[in-house]
């Protein structure tokens, strides 16, 4: 039988091997010292949970095991990492964190529900790993997913835009911290099985753990590696759209060169071939022969550009 209790007075009538697991969410500072005094050692700050040295994230005493490690936070376009701090202190877990975790309130569940399957904190703490990994294998699924959306997209050539790189950039973020969350519980796990106080029940279970982060690496390598090609091909339609548009405006200004120059020449202000102002017999269809004139020169230009497969 398993009871739960949210009141640090009941520490003074039970002793530490009768607790399998305490949680601390945003603690005072008279709760976190109520449990210091409990346990007999000190809690980590979440200054020094949120450091990146090995030595920070994990080590040893002579009573307890210190680690820290990093839950990823889905929201609507990026990830957020929140730092847990782990201690555990003979066969009882301390968790320390600022915000709640829906993976932490189903295992209390199921904890309450069936107390026998879970004896102490070693057992809790694989298991919260356990899901983790769980969890982070469904985020790289879900990226994984979207990542073929904007492949599709691409393929068809829609939106093909500014935008859709500043997505695809969005995506290689989230991968990258999806990626260093799944690095950081390797090397978690890895230290766990280096360790002494692990009991040897647990080291089948964390070292499949370890293959399941290994091809979870490896996958998100894969989905980083599909995204460059797709920000590269991007880059590429665009740069080919706007080649197309610059050609198009060449084209234009080669083709109205010829006119330009014949309507500039017949614009002098002297007395040029076809022009009779002051003859009252000047014929009247000499602006129709210049129109002619600037049409064959633009045909012809054009014909020299399509020969020469310039278009």
């Amino acid at each position: 039988m398993i009871s739960v209790s949210q009141s640090e007075k009941v520490f003074s009538k039970i002793k530490i091997e009768d607790v399998v697991w305490i949680d601390l969410i945003d603690p005072s500072g008279a709760e976190k010292r109520a449990v210091e005094s409990f346990l007999g050692t000190e809690i980590q700050s979440r200054a020094q949970a949120e450091e990146i040295e090995s030595s920070s994230r994990y080590f040893e005493t002579e009573g307890a095991i210190f680690a820290n490690t990093n839950f990823l936070t889905p929201g609507p376009e990026e990830y957020m990492m929140q730092a847990v701090s782990f201690t555990l202190v003979e066969d009882s877990l301390t968790t320390l964190r600022e915000v709640p975790i829906r993976s932490f309130t189903e295992l209390q569940m199921r904890l309450q529900a069936n107390p026998k399957r879970y004896p102490d904190g070693f057992t809790l703490f694989a298991t919260i790993l356990d899901r983790r990994v769980d969890l982070d294998a469904d985020m790289i699924e879900i990226l994984s997913k979207e990542i073929s959306q904007y492949a599709k997209r691409i393929n068809e050539q829609e939106d093909i835009n500014e935008d859709l790189l500043i997505d695809i950039s969005q995506l290689q973020e989230n991968t990258m911290i999806v990626r260093e969350n799944v690095v950081d519980k390797q090397r978690l796990i890895s230290n766990l099985l280096k360790s002494p106080k692990t009991p040897d029940r647990l080291e089948g279970r964390f070292n499949v753990m370890l293959q399941d982060i290994s091809s979870l690496i490896n996958h998100t390598n894969f989905c980083f590696e599909r995204l460059e090609y797709l920000q590269d091909t991007v880059v590429g339609l665009i740069n080919l759209d706007q080649n197309r548009i610059m050609k198009i405006f060449t084209l234009v200004s080669v083709l109205l060169m010829p006119p330009t120059l014949i309507a500039s020449f017949y614009g002098m202000n002297v007395r040029l071939p076809m022009i009779g102002a002051d003859d009252p017999n000047a014929s009247p269809w000499n602006w129709i022969i210049i129109i002619c004139v600037m049409l064959m020169s633009f045909i012809v230009i054009l014909y020299i550009f399509k020969r020469r497969k310039m278009l």
